[in-house]
């Protein structure tokens, strides 16, 4: 790919995450963040560039940046004195803040190292995970409440794209990892913005199959998955797009293929082996079972990364259940190309997942009406946590259960069961 070429499928890409992910309104502000590590890497400048182009160019009045050095996370874990964690800046947060309270909206650009934290004290990764969630809750309540147009989408950052192609040199390591970029987001296909109404569409009619259902459970079985998932009154399937309560339509992930709802935070039962890799806080969890009863995850076993995960789980009560499912066929665009991401927000469309912690208030009917203890009575999490893993398969069978006990396939050999 040329730079000419690169540069013209960074121009529709940020065309794409402002008029489809984000939908920009005239008037509006917008601020690019990552909060994972506390602000945007200057390597991804040229796509940050690009998106406020593309932004002003759709009426955005104002366009602020929150730049970040990850690596900085690290020097800290690794040099800053132990009885120091508890510290922690505030001004980014309140940046956000002021943008959400505003009405304005907000973009995360993802990338950076999965591995930044590998190798550290798990306890201090995990007293700065803690101490950044506690200071980060007041975005995610907001977030999770659809307050306002959001949006999650990548850059090749370096070191992600030399995890995931390690046998090649940086650039080119790069280079094919803005192509699969391109390609997952439809930026290489004619015209982006009509590619995305198309499958906008296409997951929205799965999720009014899924609705007109209502299942009070979902029951899943494959290799070492045998796990039943109830699901509360009132849950709503959503896909790809959403109402903000700023009145704007938007998609909150690029790429997107999944359908999801909450589950009962009370009904859970069984086991669940990961097909996926988790990169949770620099570190990479591999070959994982969590085990459930009544709701509440009672044991975690991993190959690699146990003291992270169980870490992950301790870090407050909802931590310990669930927030989400979501649907994903093990034929979708992601999961064809045979590699893992080691990305969440690139996995977790290869594979039907499941979330520990915190659920999402708007997959619930008139869940964002709801205070913590109405939201918890009426099945949904709270947590600080909100991290998804993967657990669907080509052996993955699901099936639906009606309020009478009876099963209906959803999924058949990880692909829909079902005919629209």
């Amino acid at each position: 790919m040329t730079d000419k070429t690169h540069q013209e499928m960074l121009r529709k890409y940020a065309e794409a995450i402002v008029k489809v992910g984000l939908n920009i309104r005239a008037g509006q502000r917008l601020i690019i963040n990552n909060m994972a590590v506390r602000g945007v890497p200057h390597q991804f400048a040229p796509l940050v560039r690009e998106v406020a182009k593309a932004a002003y160019g759709a009426g955005a009045k104002y366009v602020e940046v929150i730049w970040g050095d990850e690596e900085m996370m690290r020097l800290r874990a690794q040099h800053a004195p132990r009885d120091s964690f508890d510290e922690y800046p505030t001004h980014m947060v309140d940046a956000v803040m002021g943008m959400i309270n505003n009405g304005d909206a907000l973009l995360s650009i993802a990338g950076t190292n999965p591995d930044l934290l590998g190798g550290l004290d798990p306890e201090i990764v995990g007293m700065m995970q803690t101490r950044h969630l506690n200071a980060a809750s007041k975005i995610s309540e907001r977030v999770t409440t659809n307050a306002i147009n959001w949006c999650v989408v990548a850059a090749a950052g370096e070191e992600w794209a030399k995890k995931i192609f390690p046998d090649l040199s940086v650039e080119k390591a790069q280079e094919k990892l803005w192509q699969a970029i391109f390609e997952t987001t439809r930026i290489d296909q004619p015209d982006p913005i009509a590619a995305w109404e198309k499958h906008i569409l296409f997951l929205r009619e799965r999720a009014r199959y899924l609705q007109s259902k209502q299942f009070t459970a979902l029951h899943y079985t494959a290799p070492g998955t045998d796990f039943t998932l109830g699901l509360p009154s009132g849950h709503q399937w959503i896909s790809a797009q959403s109402m903000a309560q700023n009145g704007v339509a938007f998609t909150a992930n690029m790429p997107t293929e999944e359908v999801f709802t909450l589950p009962d935070r009370n009904r859970a039962d069984g086991v669940v082996s990961s097909t996926f890799p988790l990169s949770y806080g620099g570190t990479l969890i591999e070959d994982f079972q969590v085990t459930f009863e009544n709701g509440r995850i009672v044991k975690v076993n991993a190959k690699k990364g146990e003291a992270a995960l169980q870490k992950l789980v301790d870090t407050d009560e909802g931590s310990h259940r669930l927030g989400e499912v979501a649907l994903v066929p093990a034929s979708s665009p992601i999961a064809k190309r045979g590699h893992l991401f080691y990305s969440t927000l690139f996995d977790e469309n290869a594979s039907c997942h499941i979330a520990i912690g915190r659920a999402y208030r708007f997959t619930l009917t008139g869940g964002e009406e709801l205070n913590d203890e109405e939201f918890i009575a009426a099945g949904g999490n709270v947590s600080l946590n909100h991290v998804d893993f993967m657990i669907g398969s080509p052996q993955m069978d699901i099936d639906g259960v009606h309020k009478d006990g009876t099963h209906e396939p959803v999924m058949r050999q990880g692909e829909w069961a079902f005919k629209l």
